[in-house]
């Protein structure tokens, strides 16, 4: 199979939006996609607040990997990967992991000290296939999240 991993642009977006709406239905979280192509758009490309890299194949996008720079007061600049979503279609094909490396890859072409990301307590394969890359899985750690109820009560 041949494929081409590049950096997503604008014209992009809507087969990224769609990707996002395919794993929040694997997820069974459909209702709890509120992001759209325009905010996709003006949030990556407008304001830079993330990069995007997208896997076509006969150049259709069958894949993506959305990531943004953080901040570790221990280790300085990061690459934070928010997501990494290959079409069901074409899970098994290498695409993922070309995706994966190209994120990699991103992270050592800017001099961060660690790329991370999470990873679904029931996702074994992704965990096995992190862990077989040399990654290291905090399982002492937990992602929080506060939603827009909790902001609001925790600025009244």
């Amino acid at each position: 199979m041949e494929y081409v991993i590049r950096e997503a642009e604008r014209e992009d977006m809507p087969a990224v939006l769609e990707l996002i709406k395919e794993l929040a239905a694997y997820e069974k979280a459909t209702d709890q996609v509120e992001i759209s192509v325009s905010d996709l758009e003006h949030e990556g490309f407008d304001e830079g607040n993330f990069k995007c890299f997208v896997a076509e194949v006969d150049k259709k996008i069958e894949g993506m990997a959305l990531v943004y720079f953080r901040f570790s007061t221990w280790k300085g600049r990061t690459v934070h990967l928010e997501d990494l979503i290959v079409r069901e279609s074409m899970r098994g094909t290498g695409l993922g992991g070309a995706l994966y490396k190209r994120v990699v890859k991103y992270g050592h072409e800017n001099n961060v000290k660690r790329v991370e990301w999470v990873v679904s307590e029931g996702n074994k394969n992704a965990q096995e296939f992190y862990e077989n890359t040399g990654a290291d899985i905090k399982k002492n750690w937990y992602t929080v999240h506060m939603d827009e109820t909790g902001i609001q009560k925790n600025i009244d």
